[in-house]
């Protein structure tokens, strides 16, 4: 989000700059250029959210507003991109909740070495300070304590709890209803606009 918000600034500048400086075609172009950018900027760094209610899943992605109610939710999947798939067999893809697989081997590393310090602390000797203790463990020692979880990457843990609240109410009657999709106009139909009038302005050269 504060990566948009800094492009949407530098573009504002930039653009600007060239609309109040500029002589010739440079203003009328960078006008275009702004109504084409800045649409698109906000659809792909500021526009993205998930929304989970009780009845309902709404995914805001760039250029579309999807609800579904849990009870259309066939399932939420997680891969090299997470996604919601409804009843219907559609899949929509939930920009809000990118995956990163930096984060997941970060968090496979993390658990291996928590298994790997739980198995040399059951296997090692109690120290002789805390006296031994019965099984052979010391009383002031002991094995290293195991996470309260297992080690997820964060993205990973939005989609196990999206997956929880949407086993607990998928059922409900009122989380029953249809699948909605709505084109984001807002973003579609100034960037549409810009494009063409830049279109326009280099082929007229």
């Amino acid at each position: 989000m504060v990566g948009g918000v800094l492009l949407l600034g530098l573009a504002g500048w930039l653009g600007g700059d060239a609309i109040v400086a500029g002589d010739g075609r440079t203003p009328w172009l960078a006008l275009a250029s702004l109504i084409l950018v800045v649409p698109l900027t906000v659809a792909f760094t500021l526009r993205p959210a998930v929304y989970a209610g009780q009845d309902r899943l709404r995914v805001r992605n760039p250029f579309r507003l999807i609800v579904l109610p849990w009870g259309q939710v066939a399932a939420l999947r997680s891969g090299y991109s997470n996604e919601v798939v409804a009843a219907s067999g559609k899949k929509f893809q939930l920009w809000a909740v990118p995956v990163s697989m930096r984060a997941r081997k970060k968090a496979n590393r993390q658990k291996a070495r928590a298994a790997a310090a739980a198995r040399g602390g059951a296997g090692g000797r109690g120290g002789l300070g805390g006296g031994l203790g019965f099984g052979g463990l010391s009383r002031g020692g002991g094995a290293a304590a195991a996470p309260d979880g297992p080690v997820r990457a964060e993205t990973d843990r939005v989609m196990d709890e999206l997956r929880e609240l949407w086993e607990a109410r998928e059922k409900e009657e009122s989380a029953q209803g249809e699948v909605t999709v709505r084109w984001a106009w807002e973003i579609v139909g100034p960037a549409v606009a810009g494009a063409v009038v830049l279109g326009i302005l280099l082929v007229m050269g």
